[in-house]
């Protein structure tokens, strides 16, 4: 992924869309403290499938462009509820995408969370950095997320830039985070959902953050920027891109929220 500074494109159009980052709803595994990794596509509870009704009623008026999902049936059914609240859905293709699948934990699928941090004080590692045997390494599901990122750009500058492409000057300017579920993509035209797993969206932020230099929401604190998004949590991004040649290049972003949580409080 190239990231080029802002002084190269003064003279460029650039497309500024939104990112809405989703967990999938909870699963009996989740609950009971177990991995489920990529072995074990379980569906959601019936806790899972009201979260994702709470997720679906906070959505509802919130405009997407595009659609994206894992192809786990959990992350499925998360996004077929909350498409089925949101209008502006209904005439988008979900695009299953198993370059959004969760982290492979290998052997440890299926056993419990604690088992996991057990091997890995037991190897003289710190978790999550930890690769069970047969699993990913925080690297390799890195460089899953950059590949459907590239594919992500593309996608969009194809089909937005040339009726939504806009000078600098009439870029939108940033505006706090309000407890809305607009917020930051109110006069936004462009905007994509992105439903996925949790230690995926871990390792996703912490690549934004710290190596796209993704500009956070004043007052953050970094251990719960980094930690576990809650099931169907929100993480909202405004992305920007620059046509180069026949490519779409990033060349910034900011965060608008990360890990809210409210619509599943408010509906418990």
């Amino acid at each position: 992924m190239r990231l080029y500074p802002l002084s190269d494109f003064r003279s460029m159009k650039t497309l500024t869309f939104g990112l809405t980052l989703v967990r999938h709803g909870e699963t009996q595994y989740n609950k009971d403290g177990l991995l489920q990794g990529q072995a074990i596509d379980a569906p959601l509870s019936e806790a899972g499938l009201q979260q994702a009704e709470a997720a679906g009623r906070y959505l509802a008026h919130v405009k997407f462009t595009n659609v994206f999902v894992s192809s786990m049936l959990r992350a499925k059914q998360t996004t077929e509820i909350i498409m089925k609240h949101n209008s502006s859905c209904s005439a988008l293709e979900m695009v299953c995408d198993p370059l959004l699948i969760e982290k492979s934990f290998g052997i440890a699928e299926g056993g419990r969370l604690q088992d996991l941090k057990d091997m890995a004080q037991a190897a003289g590692q710190t978790f999550p950095g930890f690769t069970p045997p047969g699993g990913e390494t925080q690297e390799q599901v890195k460089q899953r997320f950059k590949e459907f990122l590239e594919k992500m750009l593309q996608q969009i500058g194809a089909e937005h830039f040339s009726e939504r492409g806009q000078d600098d000057s009439s870029l939108p300017a940033p505006s706090q985070a309000e407890g809305k579920a607009d917020d930051g993509v109110k006069d936004i035209p462009v905007h994509a959902l992105v439903v996925t797993h949790g230690a995926y969206m871990c390792v996703v932020v912490r690549y934004f953050v710290e190596e796209l230099h993704c500009g956070l929401p004043r007052g953050s604190d970094k251990a719960h920027v980094f930690s576990l998004s809650p099931n169907t949590g929100l993480c909202r991004f405004i992305i920007t891109v620059r046509k180069q040649d026949d490519e779409f290049i990033l060349s910034g972003m900011r965060c608008v929220f990360i890990h809210r949580g409210d619509h599943v409080k408010r509906s418990s």
